[in-house]
C-alpha cells in the first residue's frame, strides 16, 4: 500500500520569486494595466507582495497604500513605512477612520466582528478607487492558509484582481520573506489583521500557522482522511475542526453560485479565462 510522505513544505525562495514576478508582470500588463496596487499593513504577507511587486514591475509603478485606522497600532503603521523605505517606492497613506465612522452613524453597536469586516471592506474601497484612477490593478495578499480556512472578509481583504500568495500556506511565505530580506522585525512579530488593539490572528484562530499549515497540506495537498491524519499523531479534535473550516467556508473561495435556467449558463458552462480573447 502506498503512503502519503509527510508533508514537505519547504520551497525553493529563488525559483518561487522567478515564478511569482513573472506572474505578475505578465498578469498585469496583459489586462492593458501598467501597475500594481495594494494594502501595505506593515504585516508579513503583504511586506512580501511589496518585495514581489517592485522585483516585477519596478518601484514607479507600485502603489502601496496604508490604511490606518485611528486604533491602528503605530507599530504597524511603522513597519510598513520600514518597507517603503526599504523599496523606494512613493506610497499613500489614507485614513479610513471617516469612512468606517459613516458606518458606526448607522450600526453604533456591530461588536468587533463585524466592525472589523466594515474596516476591511473599507479598505478595499480605497484600493479599487485608486486602482481606478491609477489604472492599476488591486493586488491580493492573502495566503493559501488564509484562504483554505476562510480567514479573512468577502469584499474586503479577500478582494482583488489577482493573488501572487494564494499558493503559499503562511510557513512558505515566511521562507520568502527571509529570502527577500523583509526586515526581521516583521518576519518575527505575531500575525496580526490589526482590526482592534492587540488582535492576534493565531488567537483568533486558537492553533499556531505552524501546525494548521502541517495538517492543511496533509489534506489538501496529501488528499489523506482524517483517520489517516490522526494516526499519524495529530489530536482528531484539531484535525475535525481544521477539516470543518475548510468545508465550511468554501463559498469564500468561489464566484456567486448562479441559478441554472438556460442552456449556457455562467460558471457551470461558460468557462473562459478572461483574456480568452486577447
Amino acid at each position: 500500500m502506498n503512503v502519503a510522505p509527510e508533508p514537505d513544505l519547504t520551497i525553493d525562495p529563488e525559483a518561487s520569486c522567478r515564478i511569482l514576478e513573472g506572474f505578475l508582470a505578465s498578469e498585469i500588463r496583459r489586462t492593458g494595466a501598467r501597475r500594481a496596487v495594494f494594502g501595505l499593513s506593515g504585516g508579513l504577507d503583504s511586506a512580501v507582495v511589496a518585495h514581489l511587486a517592485v522585483r516585477a514591475l519596478g518601484p514607479a509603478a507600485v502603489t502601496p497604500v496604508l490604511l490606518p485606522y485611528r486604533s491602528s497600532s503605530a507599530a504597524s503603521v511603522h513597519d510598513a513605512e520600514k518597507i517603503v523605505a526599504q523599496l523606494g517606492v512613493v506610497a499613500e497613506r489614507v485614513d479610513i477612520s471617516p469612512i468606517v465612522d459613516g458606518f458606526l452613524a448607522t450600526t453604533p453597536s456591530p461588536g468587533r466582528l463585524r466592525l472589523g469586516n466594515a474596516m476591511a471592506r473599507a479598505r478595499m474601497i480605497v484600493l479599487y478607487d485608486r486602482s481606478a484612477e491609477l489604472g492599476a490593478l488591486v493586488v491580493g495578499t492573502s495566503n493559501k492558509t488564509e484562504l483554505l480556512l476562510g480567514y479573512g472578509t468577502l469584499h474586503g481583504d479577500l478582494a482583488s484582481a489577482l493573488n501572487p500568495l494564494g499558493d503559499l500556506y503562511k510557513t512558505q511565505v515566511r521562507q520568502l520573506a527571509a529570502w527577500l530580506d523583509v526586515p526581521a522585525s516583521i518576519r518575527r512579530k505575531p500575525p496580526s489583521a490589526d482590526l482592534w488593539p492587540d488582535q492576534s490572528d493565531e488567537d483568533e484562530l486558537g492553533f499556531s500557522y505552524g501546525d494548521v499549515d502541517q495538517v492543511l497540506a496533509l489534506l489538501v495537498d496529501g488528499r489523506l482522511g482524517r483517520d489517516a491524519i490522526v494516526k499519524r499523531g495529530w489530536d482528531r479534535k484539531f484535525v475535525d475542526r481544521v477539516e470543518r473550516l475548510l468545508v465550511r467556508m468554501q463559498f469564500k473561495r468561489r464566484p456567486p453560485v448562479i441559478a441554472k435556467v438556460s442552456t449556457r449558463s455562467l460558471g457551470w458552462d461558460f468557462r473562459y479565462p478572461r483574456d480568452w480573447r486577447t
